[in-house]
């Protein structure tokens, strides 16, 4: 129910004690922006006196402090043409309580049976929120700037292990080109195509777009496509072949795997046709369900049992060793029809046959 106010002494009453009720400094001006009332809190946090602010005008209180060019662009240009602005932004030194950041919202109010205008004020102070709202702008340069420079760094790093790596690999094959004992020349090519793993993941390194993370089904093509193309003699033609499902791989995984592979296509190069085969061929495959992976190298050539190679020296020390390193588990199945090697992490099965 509306219960009519009788009088204006009653208005004024019930006008001030909204004024006096408003958290934020508030203000109440006639159309010359002179003050008709201001709150208990516009007082206090301007450090002004009542007395000698009511009826003033607004840029003269406190010796001029308020004579703010922000402040008249919002009262003079500003509201005469809209009835309200919210959010306008004065940053201003106030002497007594310092610098601060204020957001006004203004509203300008017409009356139906006069022509009088009032305009309330009220002011935010968002002095504190915009201190911590620079503070963090200048950390998350400063984050960037850092990011940026470990991002330089880890290139340049990359770039230098790269050429270290090239550098290492040319001296080890010179090295196998000038020796005269063969089994020192088999184990220099050996080490030196273990060098080239490690330098393909640095390559994948340094033109992906993330310095931590490879494209696995690219890494691993081009590693077989080199190792095919230095070990695999015009004797005994042996295809190459990779699937991969994709995906990428942090790097130190990538190196892990790069080595797997390289150990046991050069195992598979080496051994596996001892007589010329017409449709020789390796395949390597790599599967991917969520967070499990398989590995699987096999070829179509004569298995162990023919072939009777040993299971034991560097080579398979290596993958044994990688293996456990991925948590993983190897298995071999080597008959008449070929060997195929298939290192799994967690429960996997296969969708792709081995060579046959």
């Amino acid at each position: 129910m509306f219960y009519p106010i009788e009088n204006v002494e009653d208005a004024q009453t019930l006008a001030q004690a909204i004024v006096n009720t408003i958290a934020e400094p508030f203000l109440v001006l006639d159309e010359k922006f002179r003050v008709l009332e201001a709150s208990r809190s516009f007082y206090s946090t301007f450090k002004v006196d009542p007395e000698q602010t009511r009826g003033s005008l607004l840029y003269a209180l406190g010796d001029g402090q308020w004579d703010i060019p922000a402040l008249r662009l919002l009262l003079e240009t500003i509201i005469p043409e809209k009835t309200a602005m919210d959010g306008f932004e004065v940053d201003h030194d106030f002497p007594g309580i310092g610098r601060r950041t204020m957001l006004l919202n203004a509203r300008k109010v017409l009356y139906d049976h006069s022509s009088a205008i009032t305009i309330l004020l009220a002011f935010n102070d968002i002095t504190a929120r915009r201190v911590v709202e620079n503070e963090k702008a200048e950390l998350l340069s400063r984050t960037k700037d850092l990011l940026n420079q470990k991002d330089v760094l880890l290139r340049e790093m990359e770039h230098r292990v790269a050429n270290s790596l090239q550098i290492i690999a040319s001296i080890l094959l010179l090295k196998a080109r000038s020796v005269t004992s063969e089994e020192t020349r088999q184990h220099l090519k050996d080490a030196h195509q273990r060098v080239m793993s490690v330098a393909e993941v640095q390559r994948h390194l340094h033109t992906s777009s993330g310095v931590d993370e490879i494209d696995v089904g690219s890494y691993l093509s081009k590693l077989c496509g080199s190792l095919a193309l230095s070990m695999v003699g015009e004797a005994q033609p042996i295809a190459v072949t990779v699937t991969a499902e994709g995906g990428r791989m942090d790097s130190q995984r990538a190196v892990s795997l790069g080595l797997i592979v390289t150990e046991l296509v050069l195992n598979a190069i080496k051994y596996a046709f001892p007589k010329e085969k017409a449709d020789a061929r390796i395949q390597v495959t790599y599967e991917t369900a969520g967070s499990d992976w398989e590995l699987t190298v096999s070829d179509n050539g004569v298995g162990k049992a023919a072939n009777d190679v040993p299971g034991t020296g560097l080579g398979t020390a290596i993958v044994e060793a990688l293996v456990k390193q991925l948590e993983a588990k190897v298995e071999t199945i080597s008959d008449a029809a070929g060997t195929s090697v298939s290192i799994t992490r967690a429960t996997f099965t296969s969708k792709v046959p081995r060579a046959a």
